[in-house]
Parts: C-alpha cells; structure tokens; sequence
C-alpha cells in the first residue's frame, strides 16, 4: 500500500469500530430516557471520561495548541483556568444537579429550568430552545472545521466535500446509539487519545534539530510569570474567559446527569480531572515543541498534524488522526444531541404534542438531526474564522447563558420565571454582542466575562424584586 491507502486503510479500521460501538448501544436504548440521558445509569468511569472528551474534542489537537504556537506559554493560564473551574464544576454543580434533575423528573437541561421555576407557560423552553440553537450551530460548526482539517489531510480531498464527509459520519454514528453509544465511545477514546498526545510531544521531543535553542523555552517561562500588575490580570481574565463557561454547557452537565449514583461523583471527578490536566499539559508541550520544529506554519492549527506526520508512519499516523477525527465525532454528537433532545423533548412533547409516545420522542429527535446539521454546514462551508474562535464564541455565549442560572437554580432550588428568563436573555445577548464591542471601542475583555457576572447579578435583582413583591403582597 502506498502512503495515502495506509492512512485511509486505518481511518477505515477506527470508523468501523466506531460503529460497532454504535450498534452494540442502539439495543440498549429503550427509550427517549435512554437516548437522552442513558436512563441515569451511566458507571462512574464512563462519566468521567464522556464529560471531559466531550469538552475537549478536536480542540485540543488543533485550537489549543495554535494559541501556545502563536502567542507563547502565557496563553497556558487558560488551561490553568478550564482546570480550576472544572474542578468546582465537579465539586458543587455535579452531585446537585444530578439529585435536583432526578427529583423533578427532568431529562433535559433546560426542563430543570422550566421546573425549578415553576414556568407553565413554556416560554423557558422556548428561550433556551433558541439560545442552544444558534451558540450550539456555531460550537457544532467548528467541529465540521476540524473534521474538515484533518479529512483533508488524511484523503487530501476539498474542503467542502471534506466537511460534508464529516457530517455523514457523525449522523448515522448519532442516529444509531444516542447517549449511551457517545458516553461508551468517549471512555474508549479518551484512553485511546491520553496515549496519543503524550506519545506525539515525547517523540517530537526526541527528533528535535540539534540546533534548536533552548534558550527560547527558557525566556518562554520567564514570560508565564507576569512580572507586572497588568500582566497579571491578563492572566486572571484569561483564567476567568473560559473557565467560567463550565458552569453553563449542557453537553457536560448532562454528563453529570446521566450518572448512576450520585455518590459516586467523587470518584467520578478524580479520574476525569486526572485525565484532563495530564491531556492539557500534553497539548501545551506540543505548542511548546511546535515552535522549535516549525519557523512559520502557514496554519498553526496543524501544528499537531506536522509534528505526527514528522514522527509516526503512515498507518499509525492514519490511527492517530483518526482517532482525533472519532473524538470529534463523538463530541459533536453529544452536542447535536442537547439540541435534538431540546427541540424533541422541550419543543415537540411538552409544547406541540403532550400525549407523543417514547417513541414518537426518539424519531423526533433523529429526524432533527438533519435541521442541525445543515445550519452547521452551512456556517463551516464559509469558514468565517479560525477554529479556535468559533468555539471560543459559541462556548462564551452558552456558559453565559446557561451558567448564572444553574448557580442561581441549585443555590435557591425555586426562582421566579422571570428571573431565569432575565438571566438567559442578558446573559446571551451581552456575550453574542460583546465581540462587536471590543472592535468598537479597541478593547480585549473576553465576552464571558461581562455576559455571566451581569446574568447573574440581575438573576439574583430580580428574582430579590419578586420575592419582595410577593411578600408584600401576602400581607
């Protein structure tokens, strides 16, 4: 076999043990409560993992490890920050979201919203329905981006016509197992995928020029530490950009969820966050060694591509590729199915047709598989910037969105419907809007920021100014 047939020949070996995963699940999906949350019995290894591969997905083969190659090690206080947060994620979202979820009944995310706020005109589901939606199509088309990245090279193909491959992989994947097949096939990936990005760095390590300068990483370090007032709040904000969105993605916190008891979420957080900061640390050192290999990437989001390309064989590289391309598979998947749940789940059964069956549920929710797929396609086929920005913009708009009012649902466990509809609106509108801001006005405050801490101060305003009211009121 030649060179481009061994890649192929082992993207073809990863994608029918994929599906055999897939096909294995799809028997244990008995219902919409299986499909959308693999009917709470989910063992706390599979959790673990499925939370933390479906956050990270191509991301950090591709994104992450850009922003190292580009901007330096400073750009690692961002690691810092998604490991901090996911570890107050763990600690006090986890277990009583799990317990809260279970005692409403709630399948969905965004139906413990409706519940806790005791909304029966169905406007919360309608809200957040469209809120996912639009960050969600944005968040799903940057994995079209990184499929349609990596498709390329490996089959050499348009990029078009890459990305449209893309989509006819994840579908029937999707269709056929829901979420017990995406929480199965994260377990066997992300171990898979903590092999290949400690191997990639270690080996590039290895086959570095003689006269690449260390002094270079040295100077490097020296700039992580700031040494000035300002560097170090651009270092704290950089923390805070995306750490903070953790509170508010549904594709993790469905995770949590899904557990069989939530007792085991202790165990649950060590192996998760283990796997996290060591797979973190690994895509750092690939920037870090990307600088020393390569002088100018045209593209620095294929600093990972060249440096497996510079050290493995053709058909270990097809596997290693591949298996970025199945966690990609995997991670859209379980993005594609909050809003498939949202729309069969939140829309169908509770708004258009409140008798539907488990089943009329379930094909609802594959049929909606096409709509979201096609908004996708059509924002990756422009390609309107880079990967990193994409995801960065959608995962920013949803934890802003989302996040307060999680806070807010799990600290007061009843709110005013206002004040979640309050929450989701401001919080969704300052961070959409918020990049458009930073143009205008030549500033750089990541849109996170202002969008969660002004949806949760007027979360908490409001939800104060009704209790107040009613009480008034009473007497």
């Amino acid at each position: 076999m030649n060179f481009l047939s061994m890649e192929v020949f082992a993207l073809l070996l990863y994608l029918i043990a994929l599906f055999g995963v897939a096909l294995f699940a799809f028997k244990k999906n008995q219902n919409s409560s299986d499909f959308i949350i693999g009917g709470r019995k989910m063992h706390f290894f599979v959790t673990a993992l499925a939370a933390h591969a479906s956050d990270m997905s191509s991301w950090i083969f591709l994104g992450y490890p850009a922003q190292i190659y580009s901007q330096g090690l400073k750009s690692s206080w961002l690691a810092l920050g998604l490991i901090f947060f996911m570890y107050l994620n763990w600690q006090f979202i986890a277990q009583s979201l799990r317990k809260e979820t279970a005692r409403f009944e709630s399948l969905t995310l965004f139906s413990y919203f409706e519940s806790c706020a005791k909304d029966t005109s169905g406007f919360t589901r309608v809200l957040t329905g469209i809120i996912s939606l639009f960050f969600y199509s944005v968040y799903i088309s940057a994995g079209l981006m990184g499929l349609g990245l990596l498709l390329q090279n490996l089959i050499d193909v348009p990029y078009f016509f890459a990305i449209l491959a893309g989509v006819f992989i994840v579908i029937p994947f999707l269709l056929l197992g829901g979420f017990v097949t995406l929480a199965w096939t994260d377990l066997a990936q992300g171990l898979f995928l903590l092999v290949v990005i400690l191997l990639i760095p270690f080996l590039s390590w290895l086959q570095l020029p003689s006269n690449v300068s260390i002094e270079a990483i040295k100077i490097d370090f020296q700039s992580f530490i700031p040494d000035t007032f300002k560097g170090w709040m651009s270092a704290l904000l950089l923390m805070l950009s995306w750490g903070l969105g953790y509170f508010g993605q549904p594709h993790i916190l469905t995770k949590f969820m899904g557990i069989d008891d939530p007792k085991q979420i202790p165990k649950s957080m060590i192996v998760g966050m283990s796997w996290q900061t060591v797979t973190l640390f690994a895509a750092t050192a690939i920037g870090i060694i990307g600088t020393l290999t390569f002088a100018d990437l045209s593209n620095p989001e294929l600093v990972f591509i060249e440096l497996s390309k510079r050290t493995l064989n053709p058909f270990f590289l097809g596997l290693v590729l591949s298996a970025i391309i199945g966690v990609t598979i995997t991670s859209m998947g379980a993005q594609i199915l909050v809003v498939i749940s949202t729309l069969a789940e939140d829309f169908y059964k509770k708004i258009f047709h409140k008798e539907a069956t488990n089943d009329q549920v379930v094909k609802v929710s594959r049929y909606s598989t096409f709509f979201v797929a096609l908004i996708a396609i059509t924002i990756a086929s422009f390609k309107p910037t880079t990967l990193f920005d994409l995801v960065s913009y959608a995962w920013f708009g949803l934890g802003a969105s989302f996040g307060p009012l999680v806070i807010a649902c799990l600290l007061l466990k009843n709110i005013h419907r206002y004040s979640a509809w309050t929450g989701i609106i401001v919080g969704g509108f300052v961070s959409g809007v918020f990049p458009a801001i930073n143009l205008a006005f030549e500033i750089s405050l990541p849109p996170l920021i202002p969008g969660f801490f002004c949806s949760l101060l007027l979360i908490f305003l409001v939800e104060g100014y009704c209790r107040n009211k009613k009480r008034a009121f009473s007497i």
